[in-house]
C-alpha cells in the first residue's frame, strides 16, 4: 500500500498496519476519545497515532468505525487485506 495522501502509516504490535487519511481528516476527535493513548490531533487539527502499542486491535477498530469520515484505516499487515473500512 502506498502513503501517497495518507499521514504515518506505523506497524502496531498485533499485526494491523494503521494508515491515516489526512486529506479525509477533519479533525473531530472521535479517534482521541475512543483512544486517547494511541490518537491525538496535530497542530493542523489532524488525528495522529502516537503509540501504537496503546491499544489492542479491538480498541483500535472501535475507534476506527467511530472516524465520521473513514479516515482510518486497518490493514492485515500479513495479509494486505484492508479491514476497515
Amino acid at each position: 500500500m502506498s502513503d501517497e495522501g495518507h499521514g504515518p502509516v506505523l506497524s502496531v504490535r498485533n499485526g494491523v498496519t494503521i494508515a491515516i487519511d489526512r486529506e479525509l481528516c477533519f479533525g473531530f476527535g472521535d479517534c482521541v476519545d475512543s483512544a486517547p493513548g494511541l490518537f491525538d490531533l496535530d497542530d493542523e487539527s489532524k488525528s495522529v497515532v502516537i503509540d501504537p502499542e496503546a491499544h489492542d486491535l479491538d480498541d483500535l477498530l472501535v475507534a476506527a468505525q467511530d472516524c465520521p469520515v473513514d479516515a482510518i484505516i486497518v490493514i492485515d499487515a500479513e495479509s494486505g487485506e484492508q479491514r476497515y473500512p
